[in-house]
Formats: C-alpha cells, structure tokens, sequence
C-alpha cells in the first residue's frame, strides 16, 4: 500500500485496505483496557478500606501509634496549617462509615471547620465539586441515600449496598 503526505505531515493510505487487523487489535486493547480499570477499581476499594482501618485504629489510640510515613499516607500529618478543603473533605467522608449528601458534609465543616467552609462562596457546590472528583479518583463513590445523591468513601464494607444502587453521574 502506498501512503500520501497530507499538510500536517501525517501520512494516509492511498488506497482502502482491510481493517480486520485493526480492529482485533482495537478489541483486544479494549479487553485489556476494561480489566485494567477493573483491577483499579478492586485496588482503590481495599486502599480505601486499609486507610480506613489505619485512621479508625489512630482515632482509637492517638496519632502516636502512626510513623511519619503513615501519617502522610492516610493524610493526618499535621503542617501547623488548617487541611485543605479537599483533604477535609476526603477525612470526612472516611472517619463517617457511611454514605453522606452535601447538606451532611456543609453541616460537618459549619461544626468542627466554619473557617475552611467560609472562604468558599458557595460551599455546598464546592463540596460537590471535590465529591465528584473523589470519584473520578476512585477514592469515593457516588449512591442513592434516601432518594437523594450522596458519596461513601470507597472500602470493603460488609453488607454495602449493591452496585445497582451507584449512580452513574454524568457531567
């Protein structure tokens, strides 16, 4: 087959030829592709439920059981400075065990962090916006709480809603 130089310095084929080829490869990256996220997924639910475990242990026992390292890792280290928002709202939503709306995490941060919350001028599409990408992240995932949306930090919790009940956001 000959190829042709367009403008752009791309070549193209001067002539059709049988795709068959093309689209197994097409195929077999789509099938990998599709593993792949799903291992990342698997991946992201026990990270979540390790980080979980490890502040639910620190929680019980003070920071003091945690070396440096860990405390970075499961996001508790201390710079002298307030956590920020989205950080907040990633502890947030870990130490809660359960699913929590934006109304639940406004009302948490007017309680125990009004000063995080008061420089956003609009703090309920502000954590919305940090909630959703949690999930883009595959840190937390979006699901239906008494009818309305809300978001659970992403861990292996026995007797967890089925997958049916996540929501599919669309942007």
């Amino acid at each position: 087959m000959q190829n042709v130089e367009r403008s752009n310095g791309s070549l193209r084929p001067t002539e059709r030829y049988d795709i068959g080829h093309v689209q197994e490869v097409i195929r077999q990256a789509h099938e990998e592709l599709r593993q792949l996220m799903q291992q990342r997924a698997e991946i992201m639910k026990r990270i979540g439920t390790v980080k979980q475990t490890i502040s639910g242990l620190a929680n019980l026992f003070g920071d003091g059981v945690l070396n440096e390292e860990l405390l970075e890792l499961v996001d508790r280290k201390s710079n002298g400075r307030q956590p920020g928002f989205t950080k907040a709202c990633r502890m947030i939503l870990m130490e809660a065990g359960r699913a929590m709306n934006s109304r639940d995490i406004c009302e948490y941060f007017q309680e125990k962090l009004p000063d995080l919350l008061a420089r956003h001028k609009d703090p309920m599409a502000s954590v919305t916006t940090v909630l959703n990408r949690l999930v883009e992240y595959g840190e937390a995932e979006a699901v239906l709480s008494n009818g309305r949306r809300a978001w659970r930090w992403v861990a292996d919790v026995p007797g967890s809603p089925p997958s049916a009940e996540k929501l599919s956001l669309v942007s």
